[in-house]
Parts: C-alpha cells; sequence; structure tokens
C-alpha cells in the first residue's frame, strides 16, 4: 500500500493558525491547541486513504473536499502521491468562492 505524503499550502496553514486564535479568544489556548491538532491529525490521515471526500471538479480540477466535526471544511488535492491541503475554512465561510479565484 502506498503512502502519501500530505503537505499543507502556506493558505492552509494560515487559516489553521487564524482559527486557533480566534478559539483561543473565544474559549482558551488549550482547546484552540486540541481543536486545531485534531484537524491536523485528520489531515495527516490521508496518508493511507487520500481519496476520500467529494470530488468537486466543478470548483476546481482535482479539488476534493471533506468535513471534519460539521463545522470545518477541508480542501485539498491528490496529485501523485502527495496531498496538498489547500484550504480549512470553519463556521460556513464561502470556500467555493475563495477556491474558485484562488490560482490552482
Amino acid at each position: 500500500m502506498t503512502a502519501y505524503t500530505v503537505v499543507f499550502t502556506p493558505e492552509a496553514e494560515r487559516q489553521l493558525l487564524l482559527l486557533y486564535e480566534y478559539i483561543a479568544a473565544a474559549a482558551s489556548p488549550e482547546i484552540a491547541a486540541r481543536y486545531t491538532g485534531a484537524i491536523v491529525s485528520h489531515c495527516e490521515s490521508f496518508q493511507t486513504f487520500p481519496h476520500r471526500g467529494m470530488c468537486r471538479d466543478d470548483i476546481r480540477p482535482g479539488l476534493r473536499i471533506t468535513n471534519y466535526r460539521r463545522r470545518t471544511v477541508i480542501a485539498f488535492a491528490v496529485k501523485g502521491e502527495q496531498v496538498s491541503i489547500l484550504g480549512v475554512f470553519y463556521g460556513g465561510q464561502d470556500y467555493e468562492t475563495r477556491l474558485r479565484q484562488e490560482p490552482a
């Protein structure tokens, strides 16, 4: 079985940081670290099963979308043996518009 490499784009890393800051201010740094850490772990699990989620070629060719705890949308693409995490969208953010506007 092939093990895929999972990488986070700079935009996805920035979104995780902003999510951490939002939750830390609203709840606590510990809760924020636990939640964002769980998202990273969820993304890293794509190493063994990368083609999960829904294919959204209507937004961008090769785009896949999955949810984490129904509040967070994770946008990613699989190319070769690499999974690129393109975005982490929390709480109903308009990920479709953002992903259509960004270069592929």
